[in-house]
C-alpha cells in the first residue's frame, strides 16, 4: 500500500544560529557574527528548541551554557553542519570553474576524432578536468545515465538537444577490398548489389539499417543481405578489409584507405550526404563550467582547423 510522505520544512532552520551561540556562549556575539539582531538569534533558538522539544541552553542574566540536550545536539550537529558546508563549497567550486569529471557517451567509430588531438589538447588546457569516454553504440539517456554530453551522427540526435557540429557533412560511401573485386565485377548501379555480399549494420535499437542512396536527388533505401552483421562501423570496416564483402561507411573513416588503394570506392554517383558528427547535450539545464570549457575548446579547434577530421586509424584492419 502506497504511503504519503511529505518533506519536512525547515529541518535545518536555526542550526547555524545554535552553533554560533554554542561557540561564543553568547547570544549577542552570535548576532554580531551572523549580522542579525540579538532578538532574531533568540527567536531562532526558541523555534529550534520548540521543534526539537527540549531546551538546548541554560540561560542566566550573566551567562549562557549548554544543557545536556544541547551538548548532545552539538556533538552531532556540529560535524554534520560542517560537512554540509564543505559539500556546498565543493559543489559551488564545480559551478564556478572548469573542474571535475566530464563524461561523454561516444560511439566507437567516433572515438578517433577525439583522442588526437582534441582530447589531448583539452586535457592539457584544463588540468582540473578528468575526461571519461564511454564508447558504445547505444543511444543513451544522458541525464539518466549520468553523462554530461554525447557525440553522435547528426541524424540520431534528438531535436530537444543542443547540438554543436564537430565535422562538416560527409558522404556515406560503398567500399570493397581489391581482393573482393578480384573475383567479381564492381557494381555500376544500386540494383547490382543483389549480386554482391553486403556487410550490414545493426542499430542500437536492434533494427538492421538499410543502405541509403541518393538517386538524382531522390533518397532510396535498399535492404541488402549476407554474409555479416555488426553493431559498429569499425567492425564492418575490418570485415571489408578482409574481403568479406562491401560495406557502406562514412567517407572520412575510410578516405585514406581509398586514397592508398587498400579499398575501392564504388557507386560513387549514388553516395548520400549525411549531416556530420555533433556534440550534443540537454539544453534545459545550466551548463556546468567543465562542459562549457569543452564546448569552447571544440569551437576554437574547429575555427583553427576549419573542421575536425575522423581519422582513419583502426589498426587491427591493416
Amino acid at each position: 500500500m502506497k504511503q504519503n510522505f511529505t518533506v519536512r520544512q525547515g529541518a535545518l532552520d536555526g542550526v547555524e544560529v545554535f552553533l554560533s551561540v554554542a561557540r561564543h556562549r553568547s547570544f549577542r556575539k552570535a548576532a554580531a557574527e551572523l549580522g542579525v539582531t540579538p532578538s532574531a538569534v533568540s527567536q531562532a533558538v526558541h523555534a529550534l528548541e520548540a521543534r526539537i522539544g527540549a531546551a538546548l541552553f541554560i540561560r542566566t542574566t550573566r551567562s549562557v551554557g549548554l544543557s545536556e540536550a544541547g551538548e548532545r545536539f552539538l556533538s552531532r550537529a556540529k560535524p554534520a553542519f560542517e560537512e554540509l558546508v564543505a559539500a556546498s563549497e565543493v559543489a559551488r567550486g564545480l559551478g564556478q570553474r572548469p573542474a571535475g569529471l566530464l563524461r561523454l557517451a561516444v560511439p566507437r567509430a567516433i572515438v578517433p576524432i577525439l583522442l588526437e588531438p582534441l582530447i589531448a589538447s583539452f586535457c592539457k588546457a584544463n588540468p582540473e578536468i578528468e575526461v571519461e569516454i564511454a564508447a558504445s553504440e547505444k543511444l543513451v539517456d544522458l541525464a539518466a545515465e549520468g553523462f554530461d554530453a554525447g557525440i553522435r551522427l547528426g541524424q540520431f540526435i534528438s531535436p530537444d538537444m543542443v547540438a554543436v557540429p564537430l565535422t562538416p557533412p560527409f558522404r556515406l560511401i560503398v567500399i570493397g577490398s581489391p581482393a573482393y573485386f578480384a573475383e567479381r565485377s564492381q557494381p555500376m548501379h544500386t540494383d547490382d548489389l543483389r549480386q554482391h555480399a553486403c556487410l550490414r549494420w545493426r542499430r542500437s535499437t536492434g533494427v538492421l539499417a538499410p543502405w541509403s542512396f541518393d538517386d538524382h536527388g531522390n533518397t532510396i533505401e535498399i535492404a541488402v543481405s549476407r554474409p555479416f552483421i555488426a553493431s559498429d562501423f569499425p567492425t564492418l570496416l575490418g570485415a571489408a578489409m578482409e574481403g568479406m564483402g562491401l560495406a557502406q561507411l562514412p567517407e572520412p573513416m575510410v578516405a585514406e584507405r581509398v586514397k592508398s588503394g587498400k579499398l575501392l570506392h564504388v557507386l560513387e554517383a549514388y553516395a548520400p550526404v549525411m549531416p556530420g558528427v555533433s556534440l550534443y547535450y540537454p539544453g534545459h539545464r545550466q551548463i556546468m563550467p567543465k562542459l562549457r570549457a569543452f564546448i569552447d575548446h571544440v569551437k576554437s579547434r574547429r575555427a583553427a582547423n576549419g573542421k575536425l577530421q575522423m581519422r582513419d586509424d583502426v589498426k587491427r584492419t591493416e
